[in-house]
């Protein structure tokens, strides 16, 4: 599973329980921010939205629960992928937590291997291109893991910027995209960079593609979006 840059918020209260947690998913490749808040995850997630967060149903001084359906009635956070971290076991409970827009569910105590495992599966389904190690279209051929891109079977050089970007267009094939939503889901949405750079790295990532140059396709008025289609 490719990880590059994949950054988890973990909310968590109890001092022994993040450290535990932190160990794990720094050991599984992840970038971990702690929040013992509430507050402090209001704080984080104004800065910049994480990949994924695990959020503990008790915390000081909001509680989870309602910290979740907070984000859910965001719309920059309405689609973050949550895994709520409980030691409420009881089925009513976990009806709440995904009623309120869970992803997720995890009851304490808890196996930190399941857990990575759990965030996994979640990020391969809301965000497939940084959950499979593998990515297909057409003429194209990715590899996550060892960042590497080939046409026709044979390797191409991509710079940083192209590969994430030509990553996240075979993820989401035939879906158009403006340059502001590629600003946001391949660059984060605290990047300060202007849309029409997004121009310049589609110009440049065209190029590096050569003879699969046309996947890339202009929506005149829309955005970019990757087809085979000639329309």
């Amino acid at each position: 599973m490719s990880k590059d840059s994949l950054h988890i918020l973990l909310v968590e209260d109890e001092p022994s329980i993040a450290e535990l947690l932190r160990f794990t998913l720094q050991g599984a490749g992840f970038a971990i921010s702690i929040a013992t808040d509430a507050s402090q995850a209001r704080t984080l997630i104004a800065g910049a939205l994480p990949q994924l967060v695990l959020l503990d149903w008790m915390l000081p001084d909001t509680s989870g629960l309602a910290l979740l359906g907070e984000w859910r009635r965001q719309a920059r956070t309405a689609a973050l992928p949550v895994i709520m971290l409980t030691a409420k076991g009881m089925e009513e409970d976990k009806v709440k937590g995904l009623n309120e827009g869970a992803d997720d569910y995890v009851t304490k105590p808890f196996s930190p291997k399941e857990l990575v495992a759990r965030v996994q599966a979640l990020l391969r389904r809301k965000a497939p291109e940084l959950g499979q190690q593998s990515l297909s279209y057409g003429l194209l051929s990715i590899d996550t893991e060892r960042h590497r891109v080939s046409v026709q079977q044979r390797d191409i050089e991509l710079d940083q910027a192209e590969f994430k970007l030509l990553r996240y267009m075979v993820a989401h094939p035939e879906r158009i995209f403006s340059r502001a939503q590629l600003l946001d889901k391949v660059w984060g949405d605290h990047t300060f960079i202007e849309e029409r750079t997004v121009d310049v790295h589609i110009m440049r990532l065209r190029k590096s593609l050569g003879v699969a140059a046309d996947y890339v396709k202009t929506v005149r008025g829309m955005g970019y979006k990757l087809s085979m289609d000639d329309n």
